[in-house]
Parts: C-alpha cells; sequence; structure tokens
C-alpha cells in the first residue's frame, strides 16, 4: 500500500492510500480522486518521504500526537472543517433539492423538527431567511456525502 500526500488545485493537502503508483494514476485518469474539503478533482501528488520506523522495537510504546497539532496550522483547519462536516452529514437529512420547502415545513410545525441539509438556490436562502428561518449555506464535497474509503 503506498500513502501519498496530496494537494488539490486549491492547494488543500490531503493523504491518499494506494495499491500502487498506477492505481493512483489510473484513478486521477478517471476523476475518482478528490480533494475532501473542496471536492476538486485537479489532484497532484507532493513531494514525501516513506515513513521508517527506525530503532524502535514493535513492543515499545508508540507516543500518541494529537494530528491537529502535528499539522501546519492551515492543516488543523481543514481537519477541524472536515470533521465538522462529517458531523453534519451523519447527523442531517439530506432533503436534496426540497430544501426550502422541507425547512419551511419544519419552521411552521408541518413536520417533525429535525436536522436537514440540501440545495437551495440564492433567492430560495434570502427567502428563508427573509422568513425568521435560521440557515446557514455550506459546500460540502460529494466524498462527504457517501462512504469514505
Amino acid at each position: 500500500m503506498k500513502v501519498l500526500d496530496l494537494a488539490c488545485a486549491n492547494q488543500h493537502l490531503f493523504e491518499g492510500w494506494f495499491a500502487s503508483e498506477d492505481d493512483f494514476v489510473e484513478q486521477c485518469a478517471r476523476r475518482l480522486v478528490e480533494c475532501p474539503v473542496c471536492g476538486d478533482a485537479q489532484v497532484s501528488k507532493k513531494l514525501s518521504a516513506p515513513r521508517l520506523n527506525l530503532g524502535a522495537s514493535p513492543s515499545e510504546p508508540q507516543p500518541v500526537r494529537d494530528l491537529a497539532l502535528a499539522k501546519a496550522p492551515e492543516q488543523a483547519m481543514q481537519l477541524a472543517w472536515l470533521e465538522m462536516a462529517r458531523r453534519i452529514v451523519a447527523n442531517t437529512d439530506d432533503v436534496g433539492d426540497q430544501f426550502a420547502e422541507e425547512a419551511r415545513r419544519i419552521h411552521y410545525g408541518e413536520a417533525k423538527e429535525r436536522g436537514i441539509r440540501g440545495k437551495a438556490t440564492a433567492a430560495q436562502t434570502e427567502a428563508l431567511i427573509d422568513e425568521g428561518i435560521a440557515v446557514m449555506p455550506m459546500l460540502l464535497p460529494e466524498s462527504l456525502k457517501g462512504q469514505l474509503q
């Protein structure tokens, strides 16, 4: 298994695991590799060194470090955003293009109160806000909406 350091066109850094270099190239050509932050499929491989565990026997305990603290500040923010986005996906119902209608039904007590997510136009979003319905526009890459590999 090859672990590669990758970046999208927006310079979001992330890691990808592939069976081989050829597997990475083939998946990129089919646009199967996308940034987990913004969903961009224009992905490039960054320079990286292989990880070697030298001098430590398998029985020695390895220190556990907070990944967010080990990364650069922008990577820590990406990790935090991804965690928040995953929680949103896990704890809301996707109502798709019916978002504005379902938000109104919930607001006016016509449907069970619950967290929802979906798609709305700028005009629909503005109308919801004018009606006093709290909404928060947020881009969620398609990769977060399905099963992560």
